[in-house]
This record gives structure tokens, C-alpha cells and sequence, in this order.
């Protein structure tokens, strides 16, 4: 399966980056209401373990909060390779608001 992999950096504490990723799935349902489903996410230690659906297709992944910076790893279904990019931006776009 391809990967998923960006680096988010942020100004904040840990502790702070975390509590802004509390509601990092409502945020995502809000903003694309009519293009994602099925959220999902816990907390194990330091990583948000996230998934979702966007038209039919499941991504899923990891987000490490770090002193510095957040990571995302996760992999997507072959189905989705076309929209690798837009994914990785618009994954980008909503944790970089969430660390301002």
C-alpha cells in the first residue's frame, strides 16, 4: 500500500498540540461534510489514531505529537493514489490551522 507521510511544524508544547487535536475528526467532518464519513479517533499515548472515508475509500494513520512538529503516517488503498496529493494537503492544511 502506498504511505502517507508529511511533518507538520508547530510553536506549541506538546501538551497544547495535543489538546487543539482533541477535535481534529469534527473539524475534518465540518469542513468536508459531503466528502468524508465513518470518523474515527483515539488517543494511544502521544499518537491520534485516526480514519475516515472520503468518497468510499478508508484512510487511515497515525499522528505523533512531538515537542516540535506533528508526524502523519498512514497508508492508503491503491484506489486512492490519484488523490495522494490532495489528501496530504488537505490533511497539511487542517493540522497547520489547528497549530496556530
Amino acid at each position: 500500500m502506498p504511505k502517507l507521510n508529511l511533518e507538520v511544524p508547530h510553536q506549541l508544547t506538546a501538551a497544547e498540540a495535543k489538546d487543539r487535536l482533541q477535535s481534529f475528526s469534527e473539524s475534518l467532518q465540518e469542513n468536508f461534510k459531503d466528502q468524508v464519513s465513518d470518523l474515527e479517533q483515539s488517543w494511544e499515548d502521544n499518537e491520534l489514531v485516526f480514519a475516515f472515508k472520503s468518497f468510499g475509500i478508508k484512510i487511515q494513520g497515525r499522528i505523533g505529537v512531538l515537542a516540535d512538529k506533528l508526524v502523519v503516517d498512514g497508508e492508503l488503498p491503491f484506489a486512492a493514489m490519484m488523490f495522494k496529493g490532495k489528501i496530504e494537503s488537505e490533511i497539511r492544511t487542517q493540522l497547520e490551522r489547528r497549530m496556530r
